[in-house]
């Protein structure tokens, strides 16, 4: 999974510039906890262990979950797999 969009980063989560396509997009704290960790390169299954364990959360739902939020990055053309 690749992009390359400038993001800024706040405590309450994240914001995505996607500048060609004259557009902001803004994630929570879980999508910017995702988004972040694909962007250094850490796969989605090693992301979906860490936050299922920090969340106290089964990994199926935690997978179920991320699945969404990467099927949205991909229809908005921020994420291509």
């Amino acid at each position: 999974m690749t992009s390359s969009f400038p993001t800024a980063i706040n405590p309450d989560g994240a914001s995505i510039m996607d500048i060609s396509r004259n557009q902001i997009t803004v994630l929570n704290s879980t999508g910017e906890f995702i988004w972040t960790r694909l962007q250094r390169g850490e796969t989605i299954e090693n992301v979906i262990c860490e936050l299922a364990e920090l969340s106290n959360t089964s990994k199926d739902v935690v997978a179920a979950d991320a699945q969404k939020f990467l099927d949205q990055l991909a229809i908005e053309h921020l994420l291509s797999r």
